[in-house]
């Protein structure tokens, strides 16, 4: 039986009469995406037809995922919240904080013992309040919810940007902030602007070397890492119908590096054949009641320009393998271009690692279709040129994969395998001689590339494609290979055309696993005691961020104008700072040390205004907090890109940074800025971020006349003396204009005023 299967069949229930409603409403048919989000309204069935892009609107989502790194944070927020239990169900995944290094079993053993007071923390903090902990090694927190929690036509929201992923099994699936949460777990309504929507309409049917990863690094490489914002990315048509339910995941899971609030695919066959192979017909028999509100209806497929605010086309039968990068997971690069663009951009031919894993492709059929190109390598004598490392996805993957002899078969080449947990994709890897920074290049079938994000050098070039290319790649040692027209010479001197690949989408034998590692929460968790050692150095308890007083910002200094890409991991690093995530002092000492500064083009060396010498980001923050002065921090385009990770908003509060202006944001970030309490600002001209000098002092003029829809007015006064008044806009709402005068929208929640 399903988890929650209840809770399940109350959605299918309520459904049909609230998308019934929402299609009288809005006077047309409807998308899947405009029929979950109708039938999850906050105040039951619908009254209104709301303007994408452009309403707010109140949502009840129907559960709630958080991984180990941002889980930590969280709760802390909702121990302030004064709430017995959590009001919906909720889920945490130790997965973040396991180090790759010497392998599944040591490292797993090691990270048990070094992160021990988090993991304890996270179980028992979990048990006293309802919520199902999965233990360390269990897996990856978005492929476990696709095996166990996952279904069609849901709403969840969770702690992760690639909670997105469950969109492969049909729902609408949206990455938040820690804030957000807790609104949610504290039995509050979840808000978010109507999304606009992007159709995706695939046909034909992948062949050959194509992978469902190829169709995502096609579109990211058509809407680029911002394309997405704002919006909802929905396939469709008989492309998508071919494909497996993980297949599915895995686009939806990378739809998060296009800024898209989610993506998602309509019910069909390939998922009643997952969830039936995962333990779930309770949960097909209860959605093929309800089937065609699982889907568009048939118009919006027939004539999808006239639903859909932005059309895409891809024809799968003609779609080609894609490599994506460096540094960036919207650069596409068809694998027939790529000896061509290797060249001209002198990226390092020689592969040096493949990687495969992560929460965008560690399935059983992802693992089939490499270990089928791993064992023609083994068959035609070729010893590979690159190491080789997997992650599998879940203990319920690696159970069954080495049952079936996958990972015998992998070992044979001299493959590392990791523990079931991120490992290198969010930077979790101690990775031999990476501390030498030489530029050199790796491929993997992760989602990001950022710069320094894998191993800590910036000086590695770090491309994305499908598990079965990685395989490739890293048996030829060449990025230029191309399996579709290039041979290897193996051992004995002789040339050796590789096969297509080929694998199962689900196991014939069935999945297993011995013991998944999971955790249920005691019935009564009052007597259970939460523990945290004022020494510690890994977690922290809060204490509630300052009400604003009522008067103008005046006298603020500039920390940083960021210059270029800012993500969430130049902002607040991950990697080995991830051992900080709960504990919001120690944590803060990275803050932005990831940010190139415009004025000398360097990283963590900002000028500090009140003594004239230049230190590092947070040295110069902290400082200007002792003597009690406010600062701006003034960034590029899609401020805030990547991780949902509310620490790159909690720590610029918490050091005393009262405003970030950017000329544009990624959603989460804003949204994060807002719950803070800080002001997240656009300039109303983008040209005015020239106009920023690194010696401002920054005055608020009308902040005292705050209000949705009103810019606001900011003086930029220049150190000699000239001024430039800039304006800036903001998406406020008045109830975010609440939580800016409360100093965080924890601070209502706990006053009982939200």
């Amino acid at each position: 039986m399903a988890f929650d299967i209840e809770m399940i069949k109350k959605v299918y229930e309520k459904m049909p009469e609230r998308v019934d409603k929402a299609r009288e409403i809005v006077g047309r048919p409807l998308t899947l995406s405009e029929k979950i989000l109708y039938s999850h309204l906050w105040d039951g069935n619908p009254t209104t037809a709301f303007t994408r892009g452009k309403d707010y609107v109140d949502f009840a989502p129907d559960r709630i995922a958080c991984q180990d790194a941002t889980a930590q944070m969280a709760l802390l927020q909702f121990m302030h919240a004064n709430k017995e239990k959590v009001a919906v169900p909720t889920t945490v995944h130790c997965d973040h904080l396991i180090l790759a290094k010497n392998g599944a079993k040591q490292d797993l053993e090691f990270a048990t013992k070094q992160s021990k007071e988090v993991f304890d923390f996270l179980s028992s903090v979990s048990n006293k309040y309802g919520i199902g902990f999965w233990k360390p090694g269990s897996g990856i927190i978005h492929q476990i919810v696709l095996e166990n929690y996952a279904f069609p036509g849901g709403m969840m929201i969770g702690t992760d940007s690639h909670t997105v992923n469950a969109g492969g099994l049909g729902m609408v699936a949206i990455g938040v902030g820690g804030a957000d949460a807790v609104d949610v777990m504290a039995g509050m309504s979840w808000e978010l602007k109507f999304p606009k929507l992007i159709g995706v309409k695939l046909t034909g049917k992948l062949n050959g070397w194509t992978a469902p990863k190829d169709v995502i690094l096609k579109v990211a490489d058509i809407l680029t890492v911002k394309g997405g914002t704002g919006a909802i990315v929905e396939y469709f048509g008989e492309g998508a119908k071919s494909m497996s339910c993980t297949g599915k995941g895995t686009i939806c899971n990378m739809g998060a590096e296009i800024g898209a609030t989610t993506s998602t695919f309509g019910y069909d066959e390939s998922m009643r054949r997952y969830l039936s192979a995962t333990g779930r017909q309770d949960v097909v028999d209860a959605a093929d009641k309800v089937a065609s509100y699982l889907t568009a209806d048939d118009e919006v497929y027939a004539n999808p320009e006239q639903y859909f605010d932005q059309l895409i086309e891809i024809n799968l039968s003609e779609l080609e393998p894609h490599i994506n990068g460096p540094f960036t997971p919207d650069r596409g690069t068809p694998v027939s271009k790529m000896k061509a663009e290797a060249e001209a951009n002198g990226w390092p031919i020689k592969v040096e690692w493949g990687l495969i894993g992560s929460c965008t492709n560690s399935s059983y059929e992802d693992m089939t279709r490499a270990v089928s190109i791993v064992e023609q390598a083994i068959e035609n004598n070729i010893t590979p040129k690159a190491e080789f490392g997997i992650n599998p996805g879940s203990e319920q993957i690696r159970y069954t994969i080495e049952r079936d002899g996958i990972i015998e078969t992998f070992e044979k080449l001299g493959t590392k395998v990791f523990t079931n947990a991120c490992g290198p994709c969010i930077g979790q890897w101690d990775r031999e001689g990476a501390d030498k920074q030489e530029k050199n290049t790796i491929v993997h079938s992760f989602n990001r590339n950022f710069s320094k994000r894998a191993d800590g050098n910036p000086n590695t070039h770090a491309f994305v494609t499908s598990p079965e290319m990685v395989a490739a790649l890293a048996i030829s040692g060449r990025l230029d290979f191309n399996p579709i027209t290039d041979t290897l010479i193996n051992d004995n001197g002789e040339a050796v055309k590789l096969n297509p690949p080929h694998g199962d989408e689900l196991p014939t034998k069935g999945f297993d696993v011995e013991d998944p590692g999971f955790q249920a929460p005691a019935k009564d968790g009052s007597g259970v005691q939460v523990i945290v050692d004022p020494k510690s150095e890994r977690l922290e308890l809060l204490e509630p961020f300052k009400a604003w007083d009522g008067k103008n910002i005046t006298g603020a200094k500039l920390l940083i104008k960021a210059f270029g890409k800012c993500t969430t991991d130049h902002i607040s690093m991950a990697g080995p700072w991830l051992r900080f995530r709960g504990h919001l002092d120690n944590i803060s000492n990275n803050m932005l040390i990831g940010a190139v500064n415009a004025f000398n083009q360097a990283t963590n060396k900002v000028k500090n205004q009140l003594t004239g010498e230049y230190d590092a980001v947070p040295a110069v923050q902290r400082a200007y907090k002792a003597a009690g002065v406010p600062s701006v921090v003034v960034g590029d385009h899609n401020y805030g890109e990547g991780s949902s990770r509310e620490h790159a908003a909690m720590e610029p509060r918490f050091l005393g940074v009262k405003a970030v202006l950017v000329k544009s944001f990624a959603r989460i970030h804003e949204t994060n800025l807002k719950k803070q309490g800080m002001l997240g600002l656009t300039f109303a001209n983008e040209a005015d971020y020239d106009k920023i000098q690194e010696n401002d002092t920054i005055n608020f003029l009308d902040l005292t006349e705050f209000a949705p829809g009103k810019p606001l007015t900011l003086e930029f006064v220049h150190e000699d003396g000239s001024k430039d008044i800039i304006l800036a806009n903001h998406t406020y709402n008045e109830g975010q204009i609440e939580w800016f005068k409360a100093g965080s929208a924890l601070n209502l929640i706990a006053a009982g005023k939200a």
